[in-house]
């Protein structure tokens, strides 16, 4: 440790009127101060001595291999901001009168919408009323056409068995009257000799008259007939005999009687 050279401490002097006791006080206080002095020197690591030698450094290098170079990550998406929330709006209180006029307002499109139901009712149910209306008008036009078929198909019904009965009777009157002039004899004609070379065939029909003898009358050619077959059908005609006609007990002529002839060649 070194030394610590210090000045020899000169004493301090007092005035004279102190005394020697004030003297030797202060000279040990002045020696304490220089002491603690010296103890705070050493603590602190002040040597009065030579300086250290220098330190030599050594510098030390590594290589170092690097990893390529990675391209860039892409950026993060950029979350949105979320919309702000509407701040809820609170409505001023409404004054009384203001109160009032809202309510009665109110009341009024009530009133209204209960007035359009009650429309909308009435004319659903008139509309109903008028739809039953139209299918009962319908209904009944189509039961009158139903009962006007039923009648027009009965009517048809009657008027047919009246015309069946009525040509039942004709037909019966028709061969009473025929049973009345039956022919007695009857002639062919004969087939004419050009009709023949030719090969005519047909038919020819002759209307008389038939006396109260049973004579033929005034035969004549009715409807078409061959110019060959009409003078041997007149000759055939006038040759028939028929039984007279009896009414009330005498012989009558008969007009209109008809008789066709056939004319065919047999192969």
């Amino acid at each position: 440790m070194s030394s610590l050279a210090m000045d020899p401490v000169q004493p301090f002097a007092w005035p004279a009127p102190q005394g020697r006791w004030y003297r030797n006080a202060a000279a040990a206080v002045s020696a304490l101060g220089l002491h603690a002095l010296a103890v705070v020197l050493l603590v602190a690591g002040w040597a009065p001595g030579t300086p250290p030698e220098p330190t030599t450094r050594v510098l030390h290098t590594q290589l170092v291999s690097l990893p390529a170079p990675q391209p860039p990550a892409p950026p993060a998406p950029v979350a949105e901001p979320a919309p702000p929330v509407p701040e809820p709006v609170v409505q001023p209180e409404p004054l009384p009168q203001q109160k009032q006029i809202e309510e009665a307002a109110l009341a009024h499109k009530r009133a209204e919408a209960q007035r359009e139901r009650q429309k909308q009712r009435q004319q659903a149910r008139e509309r109903r009323e008028a739809e039953q209306r139209r299918l009962e008008v319908e209904r009944q036009a189509a039961e009158q056409q139903r009962q006007a078929e039923a009648e027009r198909q009965a009517r048809a019904a009657r008027e047919a068995a009246e015309r069946a009965r009525q040509a039942q009777a004709q037909a019966q009157a028709e061969a009473a009257a025929s049973r009345q002039y039956l022919p007695i004899a009857k002639q062919a004609p004969d087939y004419p000799q050009r009709g023949l070379d030719k090969g005519l065939q047909g038919d020819c029909t002759v209307e008389y008259r038939v006396d109260p003898q049973g004579r033929v009358q005034d035969p004549n050619i009715v409807g078409d007939c061959h110019p060959l077959f009409i003078r041997p059908s007149l000759a055939a005609a006038r040759t028939f005999r028929y039984q007279p006609r009896i009414v009330g007990g005498q012989p009558v002529a008969v007009p209109g009687v008809r008789n066709t002839f056939h004319y065919r060649i047999e192969r």
